[in-house]
């Protein structure tokens, strides 16, 4: 008889059935109303709600514009432009230059979304949605996923948050003629700053930290000196210089 006879064949252990996209969404949208974000954006809308009452945009312009130009500061500006007399043409050219910041956060989430097997018409709907509380979120959630599952995950994601942001700008609509100005202005403050405890819980590498204090350096600082896009060249500025000096110590590493 040959060796081994009579004991049971050990069989490789199957790999765990992956969740369905169905599920990976609804996973996803959970996820949103887990994060104080979700109640953030409900705080923050209820400001820009308000603000765009006393403007007398409707509330139906006001959720089209939420789920169409998707980016807190963005609204604001075009709230506030239109509002003042601006041309479509220059509030258009403001909100554009104001949303270019969210570029370079969704180019860092599409190789944690991509496939071998992913079509470029399903990247648009969670490029669309990758705001700053949908990309700290999915940078935080998405590596836990199967890749084929991370789309419809960041699907959900981002709706739970526009959700959120809605119901926000309902109640602000609303409760507008009772909000004082300086609780509008508190709410419309709560974004940037749970934005930035976020990310600086996300915070690992010394460039990630670094990238985090020369912004908190230089956008302040050039501010002051009145430069314009001064957001964009703080992005620009203290992010080179921390990828940068992240590069050059691997390199002496």
């Amino acid at each position: 008889m040959g060796q081994g006879f009579g004991k049971p064949m050990l069989s490789a252990p199957a790999d765990p059935p992956q969740p369905s996209a169905t599920a990976a969404f609804l996973a996803g949208f959970q996820a949103a109303w887990q994060s104080v974000l979700a109640y953030v954006l409900i705080g923050t809308y209820v400001g820009i709600a308000a603000l765009a009452h006393d403007f007398g945009f409707s509330l139906w312009w006001v959720a089209a514009s939420t789920a169409l130009v998707w980016a807190g500061p963005a609204q604001v500006i075009l709230i506030s432009a239109l509002g003042a007399g601006a041309t479509a043409l220059e509030t258009a050219l403001a909100v554009g230059l104001s949303s270019a910041r969210l570029l370079p956060m969704v180019i860092s989430l599409l190789p944690l979304l991509k496939g071998p097997r992913s079509s470029g018409r399903a990247l648009v709907l969670p490029a669309h949605l990758t705001a700053v509380s949908m990309w700290i979120e999915a940078l935080r959630h998405l590596p836990t996923w199967p890749r084929a599952t991370r789309i419809p995950f960041a699907n959900g994601l981002g709706l739970g948050f526009m959700v959120a942001a809605q119901i926000g700008g309902a109640l602000g609509y609303y409760l507008a003629g009772s909000l004082p100005p300086v609780l509008t202005a508190g709410l419309l403050f709560l974004t940037p700053m749970s934005f930035l405890i976020s990310t600086t819980r996300n915070c690992r590498l010394l460039s990630d930290w670094l990238a985090l204090a020369l912004g908190l350096l230089l956008g302040p600082l050039f501010a002051a000196w009145h430069l314009e896009l001064d957001l964009l060249w703080t992005g620009l500025a203290g992010g080179s210089l921390a990828y940068a000096v992240g590069r050059l110590r691997a390199r002496r590493a």
